[in-house]
């Protein structure tokens, strides 16, 4: 079995936990899984958040594209480092470059 789809199965075991702990932090899920199944698992992540009384409030660390396409923008937070060395957040739907992104991508389908 791939380190992969160990993964998988270890983030899926940990989801349907019957006492999951309030908060998870997962860095970085994307390592080692096929890109297609990030899609999937943005999914299992979301509904574990938010589908049932008790599920956990879940901080998700990615540089992953192709993971961040699977999330809704007001689910996604900017954080970068400013030059001062202090590091600002925003929502990704408030940005006004993604923004404008969205408004095109609507105005095509």
């Amino acid at each position: 079995m791939s380190d992969g789809t160990l993964k998988v199965f270890a983030y899926l075991l940990l989801l349907e936990d019957p006492t999951p702990p309030p908060f998870l932090c997962i860095e970085e899920p994307e390592n080692g899984l096929y890109h297609k199944l990030l899609e999937s698992l943005a999914r299992e992540f979301r509904e574990h958040a938010t589908g049932r009384t008790g599920g956990s409030q879940v901080v998700i660390t990615t540089h992953q594209p192709y993971f961040v396409d699977a999330l809704e923008p007001e689910e996604v937070w900017i954080l970068e480092k400013g030059q001062d060395g202090f590091s600002t957040i925003r929502r990704a739907s408030d940005d006004p470059l993604v923004k404008s992104l969205l408004a095109r991508k609507r105005s095509i389908f």
